[in-house]
């Protein structure tokens, strides 16, 4: 209902034309109520009815002067008054009220629940292996004469053939546990104490091949676990830790000095670190050129570890290899070996 057809309305009901005064307050007190119960009183809605009211009285002779009356202003300005207290505050420019901000919760992909953390220790990890690891690797390549790089290669890897050959017994594979004990005696006698690999040479044909008790455990079907990546280390699983400590354990215990002492340890670690860094340095900028390199890193890894299992069982390798890394040449340090009987 319009201001002029509420005037109207109050008027004719009316038995008798008041004074203007008391015909202002009907009117304000009837519209205050009109906004009220239909839409929110606002500043411009207000105005607008006072001018209507004016025009009203300017056409209708007996309410002359209404507008200007001075408890219309006063009533007027109260409304005016309670319009801008309940009228919201105007809109910040800087805010826009229509933008939907969505928060993601990320969950940890299966497998894998410190992708997180794991992600964050491989950036770090990265970082120092390109300011560190990589320059080492390359000096260590170039400048040292390749027979001494292939002396010490030969050398831990042929203090480690005793744990290969008890996997492989604990495997029920003695075939294989016989040639790795040949490999080793040759080596370590004709090898001048595993400084040189004769044993894969004519006419004794017995290559290296790797194996550990985290193999053991999972041919015997003991799950990978959570993943992790891990300084020092790298990529790992709770099997696979494992199966390293177990590992790394054999010879200090079995036999003692000189393999229970640190400069064993870190030497050994230290020739490994960069042999690998080397060998696989193809591979790592693979994973480095990727679109999700720890992604890449972590399911290049599984899936290494789930083909070297598949080898122990004579199984076809799994077509589980992340994109990226299809098609490289070369194998990683724990490449399925040969089939093994």
């Amino acid at each position: 209902m319009t201001m002029p057809a509420l005037v109207a309305a109050l008027i004719v009901a009316s038995p008798a034309p008041g004074p203007a005064p008391a015909i202002s307050a009907h009117i304000v007190q009837a519209d205050v109520h009109l906004a009220h119960a239909t839409l929110p009183v606002s500043a411009p809605v207000i105005q607008a009815d006072s001018a209507q009211l004016a025009d009203f009285g300017a056409q209708d002779p007996t309410l002359d002067g209404v507008s200007d009356s001075p408890s219309v202003a006063a009533d007027t300005g109260a409304m005016e008054d309670a319009a801008s207290a309940e009228a919201p505050p105007p809109d910040d420019p800087d805010t826009d009220n229509n933008v939907i901000v969505v928060q993601a919760v990320t969950e940890a992909p299966p497998g894998d629940p410190l992708h997180q953390i794991n992600a964050q220790t491989y950036a770090v990890v990265q970082g120092v292996d390109q300011a560190v690891v990589e320059p080492l690797a390359t000096a260590y390549n170039e400048k040292l004469p390749r027979p001494v790089r292939s002396g010490l290669s030969n050398f831990f890897r042929n203090l480690r053939e005793p744990i290969v050959f008890l996997n492989f017994l604990l495997q029920g594979k003695p075939g294989k546990a016989a040639e790795t004990a040949g490999r080793f005696a040759i080596n370590s006698t004709v090898g001048f104490g595993g400084l040189f690999d004769v044993a894969k040479r004519e006419p004794f044909n017995l290559p290296h091949r790797r194996n550990g008790f985290a193999n053991t455990l999972g041919y015997y079907g003991v799950g990978q676990g959570p993943f992790f990546y891990l300084p020092l280390v790298g990529a790992t699983t709770l099997r696979d830790g494992i199966g390293s400590l177990a590992d790394t354990a054999v010879l200090p215990f079995a036999i003692g000095k000189p393999f229970n002492t640190p400069y064993y340890a870190i030497s050994s670690y230290t020739v490994r670190s960069l042999d690998e860094r080397r060998e696989f340095h193809e591979r790592h900028q693979r994973i480095a050129d990727s679109n999700f390199p720890y992604e890449t890193m972590r399911e290049t890894y599984l899936c290494d570890r789930t083909r070297e299992i598949e080898a122990l069982h004579g199984r076809p390798p799994s077509d589980c290899m992340p994109e990226a890394m299809k098609d490289l040449p070369g194998e990683p340090d724990f490449a399925p070996a040969p089939p093994a009987q």
